[in-house]
């Protein structure tokens, strides 16, 4: 994609301030997901998180892309990302464990209480997103597990046990795979990472009665993921990969 001509000064300004506007809808998308799981509608709530994760996918590429940090300077995107990824990957899926009956009787205040205190770690190390484009620690994709959970009717007792083991891993410091910033296997990477969106939208879309064999083939990317984040790395700062 090519960048805008420097010569036009106020468009790069209207297009990197467009992209913060991008990342700030994410609250919109998340407010619509605790909205539809308030009513029940689950099928909602999951494609309003899949449209949350579809922005944050792509806004710090664009925002890199247009340089934000020079025309939008204005405004801290980082902490903005931050802001609404605590809000989308966390508080959202959160409320939803409390709320969609994932969790045995009993168990869901602690069970959301528990991604809560956990992620807030997670996000305010200073080396929660590494040097070498990585994230360390489980990387609090709550809003893919309660997808999961949702999707293939986990027991509420399994779902007790997964939070606890991801749990326990937000504090280990494996390096997982920040997928629009590798530099390993990129192209793989994101072509995977897009083929795995699109086959679990069109599982989602067909909630409740969902395909369990299009959610078993979104479990290949899951094990790929996994397997490229344990896989020996450089103990060196990785070259900036191109947008």
């Amino acid at each position: 994609m090519p960048s805008v001509p420097p010569r036009f000064p106020l468009l790069r300004k209207i297009l990197a301030w467009s992209v913060h506007l991008l990342t700030a809808s994410g609250a919109a998308w998340g407010f619509l997901a605790l909205l539809s799981f308030q009513t029940g509608d689950y099928r909602a709530a999951m494609l309003w998180m899949i449209v949350a994760v579809v922005v944050d996918s792509f806004d710090g590429t664009l925002a890199r892309l247009l340089n934000v940090k020079k025309y939008a300077a204005g405004l801290d995107g980082a902490l903005l990302d931050n802001i609404l990824d605590y809000f989308t990957y966390v508080i959202v899926p959160a409320y939803a464990l409390y709320t969609a009956g994932l969790l045995p009787s009993g168990w869901e205040l602690a069970g959301a209480l528990s991604i809560l205190l956990t992620s807030a770690y997670q996000f305010s190390q200073t080396d929660a997103k590494t040097d070498d484009h990585y994230f360390k620690g489980f990387p609090s994709y709550w809003n893919v597990v309660v997808i999961y959970m949702l999707t293939l009717r986990i027991a509420p007792w399994w779902n007790v046990g997964i939070l606890a083991l991801l749990n326990v891993l937000v504090f280990v410091p494996i390096k997982y795979v920040y997928p629009s910033r590798t530099v390993i296997a990129r192209r793989l990477t994101l072509t995977l990472t897009c083929l795995y969106g699109a086959v679990g939208t069109a599982a989602i879309a067909q909630y409740p009665d969902v395909p369990q064999w299009l959610m078993g083939a979104s479990l290949v990317y899951i094990v790929y993921y996994v397997t490229l984040s344990l896989w020996p790395k450089e103990p060196r700062r990785l070259e900036e990969p191109s947008a």
